[in-house]
């Protein structure tokens, strides 16, 4: 991460552009095909088989799970370690508040939803159910997100979204 004169943080690391993309694809895959294992689950549980399909997705889902577990440690750790850039100049506090909200959010979802996902698969419910209530959590938090990024970019037209693409 590389720092102004007195160093304050002035962009993200290549390291954690690239975290931040590759956790992004996997947890929209495992918005997608999550379903699957509520399926193989289910279908566990009455006796029934499942497709060849539906097993690999519900494998995918679970090994994606744990893809997306040790892949936010590690972008904690450079988080904790880089710090993170300033918001863009004029931000106002309720917005810079809501940035800082939203993104801790995020890290709690993508410790918790893994988390309670590995517990509902070897212990069942109440995990499993909680598993399944992040759901649409996780979707609101990450069309926040998206709008939020839009909205900076088009509107405020203030940088924010390339400091998510273009390493500093």
């Amino acid at each position: 991460m590389t720092r102004d004169q007195i160093g304050s943080v002035r962009g993200y690391t290549i390291y954690q552009i690239g975290l931040h993309w590759v956790i992004a694809l996997l947890v929209f895959a495992q918005l997608i095909f999550g379903e699957s294992m509520t399926e193989a689950i289910e279908a566990a549980e009455e006796g029934e088989s499942i497709s060849a399909l539906t097993g690999n997705l519900a494998d995918m889902h679970y090994y994606f799970g744990i893809a997306i577990l040790a892949l936010v440690a590690v972008r904690l750790v450079l988080r904790l370690k880089n710090g993170a850039p300033p918001p863009p100049p004029q931000t106002s506090s309720a917005i810079e508040m809501a940035g800082k909200v939203s993104h801790w959010l995020f890290y709690a979802l993508l410790i918790v939803v893994p988390v309670t996902g590995l517990l509902g698969y070897y212990y069942g419910d109440p995990y499993g159910e909680w598993h399944t209530y992040a759901k649409p959590v996780f979707i609101g938090l990450i069309a926040l997100h998206v709008a939020a990024s839009l909205y900076h970019q088009f509107w405020r037209k203030d940088g924010l979204l390339m400091r998510m693409l273009k390493p500093e």
